[in-house]
């Protein structure tokens, strides 16, 4: 990761390229650290990984709400932009479905502390071939981020376009704690992961729904690995969602803590606390506050949260009497790799809210898991 470089004006004058993040999303410019000025370059992204210079090219890695993740050549006339040029793009003919895209609108949307703020990127429904009745509003599926200080970007993902062109608002959140909003808002999870994401998130939900842009008896929540956990922990300790997916959740945070690897070994002390609330915020320790459907997937192989923890929910649900699914993947460790496994995923999530909550029929041919308790 580099976000910044040494160049060189045409009175050979040393100046930085640099790049910054301000409110979720990026900038680039040229620092004239001598008289103490900045100067944005206009360029169509809105995400940047990384930045590299060359004669009198600037390279940047980096994406935008239509651009999936590229490589830019940027030439540059002083602190002028005069050419932008995709020279390398991890999907070069995605561009041909734009007019499917749903373009991301940043919210901003009150907490349950007064005063205090979060945020998240809002997809609607986008079809070019289709649309919906005005007097039905489109279910909503909340994804909760990985990480958990790390934030969900406004950049173009296939994923998320594959339910905003299939009918499905999609709301992504930076609940507090995320990246890319200021060292306050970061510290805001201190002590209170498990409260402040799972607050924010049905906060964002309830949000949406007073905006008229989510249908209440139709909210679904996902994520995966920390987001996972944010998920269950959701559903267990609130009533907002009517289903959910965990993907690699963690359920045990104990469990979690004994077994993390090495470069994260005390990371959750800060984020949790004390004993008590590590046994207190653990879903897996309240198996009997569920009360929707829920459809867990998981690599057998994972060694961050062990299949162990999947199947206790599993067990926990179905014993109660609740519709619950569980998908476990061969070869698969901490995050899914095989294409196949992740097509899998999206498609049985798509299926399994809509037999249980949705009150509609996909439009792909996708056969369904046998989902116990329902089937």
């Amino acid at each position: 990761m580099n976000s910044y470089e040494f160049i060189k004006n045409e009175a050979g004058k040393t100046l930085i390229a640099c790049t910054y993040r301000q409110n979720g999303k990026s900038y680039l410019g040229i620092l004239d650290d001598v008289q103490g000025s900045f100067s944005l370059l206009d360029i169509p992204f809105t995400d940047i990984d990384n930045i590299a210079s060359w004669n009198d090219y600037l390279y940047v890695e980096g994406a935008s709400a239509v651009h999936p993740s590229s490589v830019a050549k940027v030439t540059l006339d002083g602190r002028k932009v005069v050419d932008f040029k995709i020279c390398w793009s991890s999907s070069s003919d995605c561009l041909k479905y734009e007019s499917y895209f749903s373009q991301p609108e940043l919210i901003e949307f009150p907490t349950v502390v007064p005063g205090q703020n979060a945020y998240a990127y809002y997809y609607p429904p986008t079809n070019p071939l289709y649309q919906a009745s005005q007097e039905e509003k489109p279910p909503l599926l909340l994804k909760s981020h990985g990480g958990p200080t790390a934030e969900t970007r406004g950049i173009l993902n296939l994923s998320i376009q594959y339910w905003t062109s299939r009918g499905w608002a999609f709301v992504d959140v930076n609940y507090g704690g995320s990246t890319g909003y200021g060292r306050e808002f970061r510290e805001r999870l201190l002590d209170r992961w498990g409260i402040v994401d799972v607050d924010d998130c049905c906060s964002c939900a309830k949000f949406l729904l007073d905006n008229g842009k989510a249908d209440k008896e139709r909210l679904c929540i996902t994520g995966g690995s920390a987001g996972g956990y944010t998920t269950l922990a959701a559903l267990a300790f609130r009533d907002t969602f009517k289903a959910g997916a965990s993907l690699y959740g963690v359920a045990d945070l104990n469990l979690l803590k004994a077994e993390t690897h090495k470069f994260e070994s005390h990371y959750l002390d800060k984020l949790v606390g004390d004993d008590k609330a590590f046994f207190d915020r653990s879903p897996i320790n309240f198996v009997d506050k569920f009360s929707c459907p829920i459809i867990l997937f998981q690599g057998l192989e994972d060694k961050v949260v062990p299949p162990d923890q999947a199947r206790k929910i599993y067990k926990a649900l179905k014993e109660k009497g609740l519709p619950v699914a569980l998908v476990e993947y061969e070869g698969e460790q901490h995050g899914f790799r095989k294409a196949e496994n992740i097509k899998f995923t999206i498609e049985q999530q798509m299926v399994f809210f809509a037999r249980l909550i949705g009150r509609f029929n996909v439009a792909d041919p996708i056969t369904p898991i046998k989902v116990d308790n329902f089937d």
